[in-house]
């Protein structure tokens, strides 16, 4: 269900709520809402005096009124003033709204009072009741596709007590719902979420502004796109190769690829059983693709863009890719195949070929869960970014800081193509443990040439194996808001 967000221009006193939510920083007694306090008998005060609530970031303390029209206060805590950021007061609304929700409330009003007090203290692109408004929206996300009930009220309405001009509510709005539709395709388990079903999902964006184009198996072997298409010798499903088109300006493109295998068991160099059935997040960089181009086609973004999703299974067959085969790419390149669960890069290298043959791009972003050595060497904190043109990447790292999406660079030294060396083709798809994330970064570099290049590798972010404070368990949709407010910057 679709939540109203409203900006209103109003006092505390003067709304009617299921509930008012007031963000505090601790040890703070807040002047401003003395006239509530008074309808309050003094209670607001009382509780914050007494400790009851310390405002640590993401403490909670619910607060029954009566004879009023504000049923009940939700005091939230920001932490220290003094170690505010931007981030901290996205969590605090992520905080807040994940309290509220198993409560039944549909009516939820926000002060912005202590947040409107120290703006101009921090240095951010938007006013901070923004960043909580944004973590709030963000923590409503629910997938229950298969598992709804019917029992549990939604919150319905969320008013933002603050200057309407001060809002930035369809930019926020389009990220967060941008960042949702991404999250629904990665976690719909692979027997729905078929590269067929992918492609299905891209038609459904095209629009005046954004052109489809799905290439069959046939089509992508008339390009000689073989790395590709041998990551889906194993499957019965059809591989997909999916082209988007945003036109929202003139000039060359930016490409976006992103990685798009539907279900990945490793194929002949099967991975074990163990968590094998996350591995459905593992087209998380094609989702976030089609989210990208969705939210820029709403928020009219004047630049060209182009999406590419080599979509498919990486499944073991009697006709699957066998460790030793070679295969050659869309540009003539050969490639050993030493690993077949080293298949995302394999079908990313034609996407790179073809965005290069056939539209001549300013610069390409590649997007995947590329290697699992991202996750060990970040844990769950940020993505592993590696390029060829330090001023996007710098832009990239902006962007990042913005959203806290974040992302880390890492080096692609010359010596890493040693590690790549095949005795019987051009290069091999694996060059093992040693440098796996780096050297991973680098097969793809070997078919760029002197394109402006940037790949990020989300393994380690796309997918929560625990809630956090406003992204619950499950698919982060990572990505979604960093490119967006890197391609808003862009423009």
């Amino acid at each position: 269900m679709k939540v109203k967000i409203e900006v209103q221009n109003k006092k505390e006193d003067e709304i009617k709520a299921d509930v008012l939510v007031i963000p505090l920083f601790e040890n703070s007694f807040p002047k401003p809402y003395e006239k509530l306090n008074s309808q309050t008998e003094g209670l607001l005060y009382r509780i914050i005096k007494s400790g009851e609530f310390n405002a640590k970031l993401g403490s909670n303390t619910l607060i029954h009124l009566h004879n009023s029209e504000i049923d009940r206060i939700l005091l939230t805590g920001l932490g220290k003033k003094s170690e505010i950021t931007t981030e901290k007061i996205r969590q605090s609304g992520g905080k807040a709204l994940t309290y509220l929700k198993s409560l039944g409330f549909e009516r939820v009003v926000i002060s912005t009072k202590e947040l409107d007090t120290i703006t101009s203290e921090i240095n951010c692109k938007e006013s901070l009741p923004t960043y909580f408004l944004e973590g709030a929206l963000l923590n409503l996300y629910s997938f229950d596709k298969y598992k709804k009930s019917e029992e549990v009220r939604e919150i319905k309405n969320i008013v933002l007590l603050y200057e309407e001009k001060k809002i930035p509510l369809k930019w926020v709005q389009t990220n967060v719902e941008a960042v949702n539709f991404a999250r629904d395709i990665i976690n719909t388990p692979a027997n729905d979420m078929t590269p067929t079903k992918l492609a299905e999902i891209a038609n459904s964006l095209a629009s005046k502004k954004i052109n489809v184009k799905i290439l069959e198996r046939q089509e992508a072997q008339r390009e000689g796109m073989n790395a590709f298409l041998s990551v889906a010798k194993g499957s019965n499903e059809p591989p997909k190769f999916i082209i988007l088109s945003y036109s929202g300006s003139k000039g060359s493109p930016l490409v976006l690829i992103g990685k798009s295998i539907t279900f990945d068991s490793g194929g002949i160099s099967l991975k074990p059983a163990e968590g094998m059935e996350k591995m459905k997040y593992d087209m998380a960089g094609g989702a976030v693709v089609l989210a990208i181009i969705k939210g820029a086609s709403q928020l009219d973004l004047p630049l060209n863009l182009i999406g590419i999703l080599p979509a498919t299974e990486n499944l073991p067959g009697g006709n699957a890719t066998k460790p030793g085969d070679v295969v050659s790419a869309i540009t003539g390149k050969t490639i050993e195949i030493v690993n077949t669960d080293a298949e995302g890069r394999l079908a990313i290298a034609d996407a790179i070929g073809y965005a290069i043959k056939y539209f001549k791009p300013k610069a390409i972003i590649d997007i995947a869960t590329l290697t699992g050595a991202c996750k060990i060497t970040f844990g769950n904190e940020a993505a592993a970014m590696m390029g060829n043109n330090s001023e996007l990447m710098d832009k990239i790292k902006e962007a990042s800081l913005e959203t806290y999406e974040r992302v880390w660079e890492m080096p692609l030294y010359e010596e890493y193509k040693d590690y790549l060396k095949s005795d019987i083709a051009h290069l091999k798809n694996s060059a093992g443990k040693d440098a796996a994330l780096l050297t991973g970064g680098y097969f793809l570099k070997e078919f760029v040439n002197d394109v402006p290049w940037i790949h990020l590798d989300i393994a380690s972010v796309a997918w929560n194996d625990k809630d956090k404070p406003y992204l619950s368990k499950g698919a982060t949709g990572f990505g979604v808001r960093l490119m967006l407010r890197f391609l808003k910057e862009l423009s």
